[in-house]
C-alpha cells in the first residue's frame, strides 16, 4: 500500500497486539476496557479497535459521543462507555446505537432522564463518583451515605438503566508514599460507597477503578472491570510504575529532503540558535510542528538514521526540521528518519521528559497531515490518511 513517505506514523498491530495480552493476563480475569479515545490516543481508532477486538477486548471506552459513533461504525457490537459528558438531548441517539453514559450528578440524571423519557427509550448508564480527582461525578468526599443516597435516586428515574459504578484514580502513578495513601483513601470511598448502596437495595454488576497505572501497580484493585489506556500502547504511565513486557506501539518517521555541509560560523533555522563550532554534514528533514513534533525539541531531540544517533539542531519549523548527521556516512535524500520510537532515537516518553509533558500529550498531539501506516509481520497492512480525497 503506498503513501507519501513525508512525515508517517508507523503503528506496529503486533506489537498492540502482545501488550493487549499482557494486559489481559494482568487483569486476571477482570473484564478489559480498552481505552480508545482521542483517536486511539493519536494511533488512528478504526484500525486499533478491530486489533483489540481481535484480540478479546471486553469493551471500548471513549471520551464522547462522536468518538463512540465511530467506534460503533467500525461494524463491532462491543459495548462503548463515554467517560465524559453527552448533552442529554441525544438520550435517543445513546439508545438506539446502544451506548452506555457516565452519569455523574443528580441534575445530569434528571436531564437524561427527562430527554430518554421524552423520545421513550432507555440509557444504559455507569455511575461516575468523585472519590478525590475533583472533575465529575457524584461526590463521596463528604461521606459515602450521601453520596450512596444521591446515586440510589439517579438509579431510581425512569429510562435509564444503572449497569456500573466507577471512579477514576488522581495519583495511581505515583509512588510517593502520600499519593499511594491518596490512592488508598479513593479506592476505600469507593468500596464505601458500593456497600451503601447496597444497604439501600441497589446493587450495581461492574464496579471498576483501575486505569492503566492501578493495573500495574495495585493489583488488588482490579474488581469486575479495568480501563487501559496508554498502556495498550507500550508507554508507562510514569516512571514510577513498572509495566514489563510492554512495547511502544508507534514510531514518527520523516524522510531526509536535503544533505550539505554547513560551515563552522553559519547558523540554521529561526532564532540562530544554533552555530556550527565546525565543518559538519546536516540534514534537512520533512518533519515539523505541524506534524506534532514539538517545537520545544529544538537543540534537545534526537533522531535516528542508518540506526545511528542524529542530534536535532536549531529551531524545529512548522514543516521542517534539520540533524546533524556528522559521522553517519552515505545519508540521502529520501533516506527514512526517525524521530522517535525505537532506540537510539528517543522514545516518546524520552521526547515527553525533555518538553516538561508527558507521552500521552505528544501522541495525542499527532496532526492529521500524518498517515497512520500499520504493519502486520514488520509488513505495511493498512494506511490511514485522514486527508485523502
Amino acid at each position: 500500500m503506498d503513501f507519501e513517505h513525508r512525515c508517517w506514523a508507523e503503528v506496529d498491530l503486533d506489537r498492540l497486539s502482545q501488550n493487549f495480552r499482557k494486559i489481559k493476563a494482568a487483569a486476571a480475569g477482570a473484564a478489559v476496557a480498552a481505552v480508545v479515545k482521542a483517536d486511539a490516543y493519536g494511533h488512528g481508532d478504526k484500525a486499533v479497535c478491530r486489533a483489540l477486538a481481535a484480540e478479546g477486548a471486553d469493551w471500548f471506552a471513549v471520551s464522547n459521543l462522536e468518538e463512540a459513533l465511530r467506534v460503533r461504525s467500525f461494524g463491532l457490537s462491543h459495548p462503548i462507555l463515554i467517560l465524559g459528558y453527552t448533552p442529554p438531548c441525544h438520550a435517543a441517539q445513546l439508545s438506539r446505537m446502544d451506548i452506555v453514559q457516565a452519569v455523574y450528578g443528580a441534575e445530569y440524571a434528571r436531564a437524561l432522564s427527562q430527554s430518554a423519557e421524552k423520545a421513550g427509550c432507555t440509557v444504559r448508564m455507569h455511575i461516575k463518583l468523585d472519590t478525590g480527582m475533583g472533575r465529575i461525578g457524584f461526590s463521596a468526599t463528604q461521606g459515602a451515605e450521601a453520596a450512596a443516597a444521591e446515586i440510589a435516586a439517579a438509579c431510581g428515574l425512569p429510562c435509564l438503566r444503572a449497569e456500573g459504578l466507577f471512579t477514576h484514580f488522581a495519583v495511581a502513578d505515583s509512588a510517593s508514599p502520600d499519593d499511594q495513601s491518596y490512592t488508598e483513601k479513593q479506592y476505600g470511598l469507593l468500596l464505601q460507597t458500593v456497600e451503601a448502596l447496597k444497604k439501600l437495595g441497589v446493587s450495581l454488576p461492574l464496579i471498576h477503578c483501575s486505569n492503566s497505572a492501578a493495573l500495574f501497580a495495585y493489583p488488588a484493585m482490579r474488581l469486575d472491570m479495568v480501563r487501559p489506556g496508554i498502556v495498550l500502547y507500550g508507554c508507562a504511565p510514569s516512571s514510577d510504575v513498572a509495566c514489563p513486557g510492554l512495547l511502544p506501539v508507534l514510531q514518527l518517521k520523516a524522510a531526509v529532503s536535503l544533505v550539505k555541509t554547513l560551515k563552522a560560523g553559519q547558523c540554521v533555522s529561526y532564532g540562530r540558535i544554533f552555530t556550527a563550532a565546525q565543518d559538519m554534514t546536516v540534514a534537512t528533514v520533512t518533519c515539523g510542528y505541524a506534524d506534532g513534533y514539538p517545537r520545544s525539541l529544538s537543540n534537545k531531540g534526537v533522531a535516528s538514521v542508518k540506526g545511528r544517533p542524529a542530534p536535532v539542531i536549531g529551531r524545529v519549523c512548522m514543516d521542517q526540521l534539520l540533524i546533524d548527521i556528522s559521522g553517519i556516512p552515505g545519508v540521502r535524500q529520501g533516506d527514512t528518519v526517525t524521530l522517535y520510537g525505537d532506540a537510539p532515537a528517543d522514545t516518546v516518553t524520552e521526547a515527553a521528559e525533555k518538553t516538561g509533558t508527558i507521552n500521552y500529550e505528544l501522541l495525542c498531539h499527532l496532526s492529521r497531515r500524518v498517515p497512520r501506516v500499520y504493519l502486520r509481520g514488520g509488513k505495511v497492512a493498512e494506511v490511514q490518511n485522514y486527508l485523502e480525497v
